[in-house]
């Protein structure tokens, strides 16, 4: 896999997001024409991306703002864990409690509560930017 892909409304928002949680902004670039209405199936296509990376350079996010045609929310705006589709996107970090305090101050919320798996991890999922489920793991040593 090469990187997944989050449609975003507010594309700094968003990024200030996913940097706060560690990434790094590898580029940002307009996207338009023929070939991206081809591939979307959609014309009038304008779209800027930002490209995160993680700080290992292994794993990267693609954050997309469509200004033309305009994005539109899915029903119901706040999905419960079980709606079909992309469920969360997991991050490994050291402090899990010091992270959500971070992502708290850029809107992010925690689902339920975290939660101790055994004696390996510490454990939550948080709704970030456009209702995006981020999961964070913190290993126990």
């Amino acid at each position: 896999m090469d990187h997944v892909s989050i449609v975003v409304d507010d594309l700094e928002a968003a990024k200030a997001f996913f940097v706060e949680l560690g990434m790094e902004v590898e580029g940002e670039a307009p996207i338009e024409g023929p070939s991206v209405d081809r591939l979307n199936g959609i014309d009038g296509v304008r779209i800027r991306i930002a490209m995160m990376r993680t700080p290992d350079g292994h794993g990267r996010i693609e954050l997309t703002k469509f200004d033309a045609p305009a994005a539109f929310s899915a029903e119901p705006a706040v999905a419960p864990p079980n709606t079909l589709g992309l469920r969360s996107i997991m991050f490994a970090v050291e402090d899990i409690d010091d992270v959500i305090a971070r992502l708290r101050g850029h809107g992010a919320e925690l689902v339920h509560e975290v939660a101790q798996y055994e004696d390996v991890y510490r454990l939550c999922y948080l709704r970030g930017p456009e209702g995006v489920i981020v999961a964070l793991a913190e290993e126990l040593r």
